[in-house]
């Protein structure tokens, strides 16, 4: 197939075709226009498909948790947010901490049209898989057992993967008990245990030489010990969620606390502020939804999490839109960075992997609209659990189309 139009990279935007080669599914040149494209992009930006590195799909072996999500509503709600390829985390009622457990969950991923890269859990008695994947971290309480409850603990089941990709949910789980008598939720999980766990994490990151990852970072006082480990090598980055770049304390209400709830919560407008920024110039590497689909029934009882992967394309143009950002550095961190982050899981059919324009990579894109504005209704989303926290907002753009190793799905 061809795609003819305005196409992005990081570097540069420009007028060309993408074509894309029917049998495999990958990109085969990118070259002038000649006015044969077979969608129509007009009024759009042509990405590299968009990476969500960070999501909970809920299907395990168990199956206890499909009601939220699956495999295959995921993947609905992933292309329709113009997603091509997510990395499913790992705090699953049957957890994939082995090599059987991993396969186990693999084999469920194959009903999904978006490429799944799972990450395998590490937990106080846990070990390295025989194969190479990526690995989370859970440092304070989650679903099920995979977390800790202490510093040593969490350093000596780390000293068993020295060298592996960690990734790192950063709370404190000592200074969340100090606090767990608090009115609020907000409270009860202040900033001051994201930035106590981002200290940890960055020593065993470097200590044990990881390829280390901080998820959903949300305060801005931490962002200054990332920076420092990054300009002194250590191999570190870090992801922002939605839902950290677009509303902060001051959006949370008597009726929508409920809906608003997560970890790590919301904060105050200067760190939303920060992030913002923080992302525009490098300092945060990807944008990651920490798609967390709870019921309507579960969020009135208190669970944390909000799903985010319909509106992940529709959120780009709202950064573009209300805070400048340009097209190369959306392409950079919604597109390019998670590519790089799950190239070395591939499998080969998948090439040179996603996030790029060029020959042999997979051809994959996002095509965002940005004339056509996306008004959220919990109508209009794919995921299971039916709902979104930007129900009656409008963002300024929406996704047009999304192409998997060139077979086209179109929205509207």
């Amino acid at each position: 197939m061809r795609v003819e139009g305005t196409l992005v990279s990081e570097e540069r935007v420009w007028q060309g075709a993408v074509v894309i080669d029917d049998a495999t599914g990958l990109i085969t040149a990118v070259e002038e226009m000649r006015g044969e494209s077979d969608i129509d992009t007009t009024g759009c930006l042509i990405f590299p498909g968009f990476g969500d590195i960070h999501i909970h799909a809920r299907e395990d072996a168990s199956g206890k948790q499909m009601y939220k999500e699956d495999f295959t509503t995921a993947s609905a709600a992933a292309v329709h947010g113009g997603v091509v390829q997510v990395a499913d985390m790992p705090n699953n009622v049957i957890a994939p901490v082995n090599d059987e457990l991993w396969e186990q969950k693999r084999e469920l991923t194959r009903k999904s049209d978006v490429h799944v890269t799972l990450y395998a859990g590490i937990g106080p008695t846990t070990q390295p898989l025989t194969r190479h994947v990526p690995y989370k971290a859970f440092m304070g309480p989650s679903v099920g057992d995979l977390f800790f409850t202490n510093a040593e603990e969490l350093e000596q089941a780390i000293a068993r993967y020295r060298g592996k990709n960690v990734s790192f949910h950063c709370e404190d789980p000592i200074i969340m008990d100090e606090h767990r008598n608090e009115p609020t939720h907000e409270e009860r999980r202040p900033a001051k245990a994201e930035v106590s766990a981002t200290a940890l994490a960055l020593r065993l990151i470097e200590q044990y030489e990881l390829q280390g990852k901080l998820c959903h970072y949300s305060t801005r006082d931490g962002l200054p010990m990332i920076l420092a480990a990054k300009q002194r090598g250590v191999r570190v980055t870090a992801e922002v969620t939605p839902h950290h770049l677009f509303f902060d304390i001051s959006h949370i209400t008597p009726e929508n606390h409920i809906w608003l709830q997560m970890n790590p919560p919301l904060r105050a407008p200067e760190d939303r502020l920060a992030m913002i920024e923080a992302l525009r110039r490098g300092d945060i590497d990807y944008v990651a939804t920490d798609h967390a689909p709870h019921t309507h029934e579960e969020k009135l009882v208190g669970h944390s999490g909000v799903p985010h992967l319909d509106t992940l394309g529709a959120f780009a143009t709202w950064l573009m839109a209300e805070h400048n950002y340009d097209a190369q550095t959306i392409c950079r961190v919604f597109a390019s960075n998670p590519g790089r982050f799950v190239r070395e899981f591939l499998p080969k059919e998948l090439g040179e992997g996603f996030g790029q324009l060029a020959p042999g990579y997979t051809g994959s894109l996002t095509v965002l609209d940005l004339k056509t504005p996306y008004a959220v209704t919990r109508e209009s989303v794919k995921t299971k659990c039916a709902w979104s926290p930007f129900e009656g907002f409008t963002f300024p753009g929406s996704v047009r189309a999304t192409v998997l190793r060139g077979k086209v799905f179109a929205n509207g």
